[in-house]
């Protein structure tokens, strides 16, 4: 294992991320203004649970094709540029689901009949699901207000925990989190479902599980630098390259289940429903490991180097030797003790270094005169 590896494993690292933050700030800015923009012109492609509607469904095994189906409608008087047609397989059995806004009885019972004489079956084999559309803004209701009650709840727990900049910073990272997973099915086109809505609240568990990580071995080195005249950004920066390793480990023994589901289950299988739930796990999950280095701790970096006792220290960072220095003492290396180590002359015949003073000293030192007796 080469010595890089070794350090990463152990948490010696000395990776600048407090000072590089304005990268992820910005990545995650253009990020979030794709989504935005993504949700403005397309918005999200909503389920039949949250909008409400009618959805058919049944066996086909190759009898009819989507063209079909969708001249089925149209003959029917139904528009069918708005129906949502997939074909769903299953090992040997091959299924097919038409999804359309709520039809009134006799068109409904008509569609069903046509259906059910094109694949040679009979009409009760043909299954129907009805949701209303107040139903649906029911549900849609719920799941907000369930999303902005963890929030708070999780906030304040936080706050309670540890302090109220920390729980600042781990909302900023959820909230990252949730929109750049909705911007990645409004983009995509996906249908939102209640399984996704459900993937959503796992992957805010994830992230603040991935936050709270750092963030305990954050308030571990501030009450261990608490009596040194350490900077808060070297607070971070030691913490967050102590855990890197953890978090890189937790991400990718999480993300390799989630991509067997995905693969697997969903494009091998043909359990298409798992997809809608799989992506949202995975994309949730990689933005939740990045949110909890990028988003979370800059955030309460940038709010504690406000506070009264690291203002005056606002700014100074340790980098490279220096951040090793204060990972290993617990203590900055002031400027002289840099000149020092800089001086440092080894001499075979001594075992240990000695200390060039002429090197710290901006002039040669003056001879003593001899005293007269």
């Amino acid at each position: 294992m080469s010595g890089r590896w070794q350090r990463l494993y152990r948490g010696e690292t000395t990776v600048n991320f407090y000072g590089r933050r304005n990268v992820g700030f910005i990545a995650s800015g253009l990020l979030l203004l794709v989504t935005i923009v993504s949700l403005f012109a397309q918005g999200l492609n909503l389920g039949i649970d949250f909008k409400g509607g009618v959805a058919f469904e049944m066996s086909v095994n190759g009898k009819i094709t989507v063209e079909e189906a969708r001249t089925i409608l149209e003959e029917n008087k139904v528009e069918a540029s708005g129906a949502k047609i997939q074909t769903l397989s299953s090992g040997a059995d091959e299924r097919i689901r038409i999804q359309l806004e709520v039809l009134e009885p006799k068109v409904e019972e008509s569609v069903r009949e046509d259906l059910a004489t094109k694949v040679g079956i009979k009409s009760g084999d043909v299954s129907i699901e009805k949701v209303s559309a107040t139903w649906g803004r029911g549900i849609t209701r719920d799941a907000i207000q369930a999303l902005l009650t963890f929030l708070v709840l999780v906030s304040l727990f936080i706050a309670w925990r540890f302090e109220a900049r920390m729980a600042a910073g781990a909302l900023a990272a959820v909230v990252h989190d949730v929109l750049i997973s909705v911007g990645v099915y409004s983009i995509t086109g996906l249908e939102v479902t209640p399984a996704t809505v459900v993937a959503f609240l796992t992957i805010l568990g994830f992230s603040l599980y991935d936050t709270i990580v750092v963030f305990d071995k954050v308030n571990e080195n501030q009450k261990r630098f608490a009596n040194t005249r350490v900077p808060y950004a070297d607070i971070v920066n030691v913490s967050m390259n102590q855990t890197l390793m953890r978090s890189l480990n937790t991400t990718i023994a999480a993300v390799l289940p989630v991509l067997s589901l995905l693969v697997l289950g969903s494009g091998v299988f043909g359990a298409v429903a798992l997809q809608e739930f799989a992506l949202a796990l995975l994309v949730g999950m990689a933005t939740g490991a990045y949110s909890s280095i990028f988003i979370a701790s800059p955030v309460l970096g940038l709010l504690k180097e406000r506070s009264r006792e690291y203002v005056s220290m606002r700014g100074q960072v340790s980098i490279g030797t220096d951040m090793a220095h204060v990972m290993a003492t617990g203590t900055p290396q002031s400027r002289r003790g840099r000149q020092i180590d800089n001086a440092v002359s080894t001499d075979a015949s001594t075992p240990t270094p000695v200390p060039a003073v002429e090197a710290i000293l901006s002039h040669p030192p003056r001879p003593r005169k001899k005293s007269r007796r």
